[in-house]
């Protein structure tokens, strides 16, 4: 009779550990999980030249809404200022080091009428100032990146809508390289077939790269559960 009453609460001790320690393990794999995308989401700058910044304003088409990436196509103005017009910007740009880049950047001068752009997802742009998807025929206004193996694309760091409404684009809160001042160099562009090898140099002067990130983060994720299954192991009550 003594062996039964103990055990019983000995069972429900071990069986209320395991539900916690499944549950932390849950939870610790899930932030990884978010902090990984998000991470990611950071290095999508990768495949734009980050060092030249230009401002475009036009109308808005072809909206494809969703994750992990909106996209959308702009007409761009024919009659383009000669640098960003001044604009409000989102409290995250305001230092100097990235409002002083945004506010000289000049305006798109490149060969082509329309740009396929690409922005956050949903999930930050509402976070971030726009909470709603972009309409056909909508008119914007950004200041951003043109692509390196694809000189038709363009990443915004900033843009507005509904007459001026700033949407940061920036993960954290930053621009993800210093620009070269202005007038930019001439000569030295990232050629339309730069291909593979500029996008690897950008990752390299971003510091890391995507493959790095998600290394690091499996191997957070893997000593986790390596750790929850030892502890699980330790405390579960014995035969």
């Amino acid at each position: 009779m003594h062996s039964i009453r103990i055990a019983a609460p000995v069972a429900r001790t071990g069986a209320r550990r395991v539900r916690l320690a499944t549950a932390s393990l849950v939870s610790a794999t899930t932030l990884i999980m978010f902090s990984a995308g998000a991470a990611q989401a950071h290095h999508g700058f990768d495949d734009f030249d980050t060092e030249r910044l230009y401002y475009i304003s036009g109308t808005v088409s072809q909206v494809r809404w969703g994750e992990p990436h909106s996209y959308f196509s702009v007409t761009v103005d024919r009659d383009l200022p000669a640098d960003t017009p001044e604009r409000d910007l989102p409290e995250g740009l305001r230092d100097a080091a990235d409002s002083d880049p945004i506010d000289a950047a000049p305006s798109y001068s490149g060969s082509h009428d329309e740009l396929e752009v690409t922005i956050a997802p949903p999930s930050f742009t509402g976070m971030w100032g726009l909470d709603r998807e972009l309409n056909d025929g909508e008119r914007i206004e950004a200041v951003g990146y043109v692509g390196k193996s694809h000189d038709d694309e363009f990443r915004p760091v900033v843009f507005w809508y509904e007459e001026g409404k700033p949407v940061n684009q920036v993960l954290n809160e930053e621009l993800p390289a210093r620009p070269l001042p202005v007038p930019y160099p001439q000569g030295d562009a990232p050629s339309a077939d730069a291909g593979q090898e500029s996008t690897s140099a950008s990752a390299d002067s971003d510091g890391t790269s995507p493959i790095a990130v998600w290394a690091t983060l499996g191997g957070v994720l893997v000593a986790v559960v390596a750790g929850g299954a030892f502890y699980l192991r330790r405390r579960s009550p014995r035969a």
